[in-house]
């Protein structure tokens, strides 16, 4: 018995040794729950798009981030990156050579898999993705956008009474996490008396006076330096309008236009030397 014993536990231990390796429901199940991620089996591969490879800057990117990260533990995300940015710059062709050709070799290899990815598309499918790619477009186009307008200086929006007060009292808010954090406030900011919540209105409207002086500052400088493009549409129409001067302007009556059109044909008979009196009998 002991021998069939012991061929029944190598057994179980290798089906459970197995199962690690496979990519059953339930480890799936459980594995996605503990970390919020999809897991898929390693045999099969994805129904997406083949991803597109690393350039060369992105490679040497990933082989410095965690060096540079260790020599500067102090320095922000930001300083990291432009760090890199500049090693890279200063890097011969010989030392960027193999990582520029790693990624045209991949390059290649993605062309090719891409083309046999669309080729089993359906019309629909392609539809799908042709609008997620605007989609996506569309979306990095309003990231750079605000990226430049912040380059620019743009003024930030005026607050709310609400933002100015949560602004004021989130640290001794009370909630453990940043969103238990912002409800408690709001329960105590619809507790709040009026005669309270006036002080945080009245914040709220000089911030709004602000606002509207500095746009106005900022728009004058952007049409100076031919950046009209950024001039908000009100403003525009705003500028188009007659000023109060111009509006003020008599309007020319019947009589009036009848008066100087009297003078037009005057001064042409005294130019041809006719009588008006010619004129008429002509």
């Amino acid at each position: 018995m002991a021998p069939l014993g012991f061929m029944a536990a190598s057994v179980g231990l290798w089906a459970k040794s197995f199962s690690v390796f496979s990519c059953t429901s339930s480890l799936t199940r459980v594995l996605s729950a503990t970390y919020n991620t999809t897991v898929r089996c390693l045999a099969t591969q994805t129904d997406g798009p083949p991803k597109r490879p690393l350039n060369g800057y992105m490679r040497y990117f990933l082989q410095q981030h965690p060096i540079v990260t260790k020599q500067n533990p102090d320095i922000r995300a930001v300083d990291i990156t432009r760090k890199i940015a500049n090693q890279w710059r200063a890097l011969s062709p010989d030392h960027k050579r193999p990582l520029v050709e790693a990624y045209k070799r991949e390059k290649e290899q993605f062309n090719l898999d891409l083309q046999r990815y669309k080729a089993q598309l359906t019309p629909g499918q392609i539809q799908l993705e042709a609008q997620e790619k605007k989609e996506r477009r569309a979306k990095r186009k309003a990231i750079r956008k605000k990226r430049e307008l912040t380059n620019l200086g743009k003024p930030k929006r005026p607050r709310s009474a609400f933002n100015i007060f949560m602004s004021e009292h989130f640290v001794e808010a009370r909630g453990a996490t940043t969103q238990a954090k912002m409800k408690s406030l709001l329960d105590d900011w619809r507790s709040l008396f009026s005669n309270q919540k006036q002080v945080y209105t009245q914040l709220a409207e000089d911030d709004k006076i602000r606002y509207k002086n500095e746009m106005k500052s900022w728009e004058d400088h952007m049409a100076d330096i031919g950046r009209a493009d950024l001039i908000r549409h009100q403003t525009l129409a705003t500028k188009k309008k007659k000023t109060p001067a111009e509006s003020a302007k008599p309007k020319k009556t019947k009589a009036a236009k009848g008066a100087k059109a009297s003078r037009k044909t005057t001064k042409k008979t005294v130019r041809t030397g006719k009588k008006s009196s010619d004129l008429f009998i002509r």
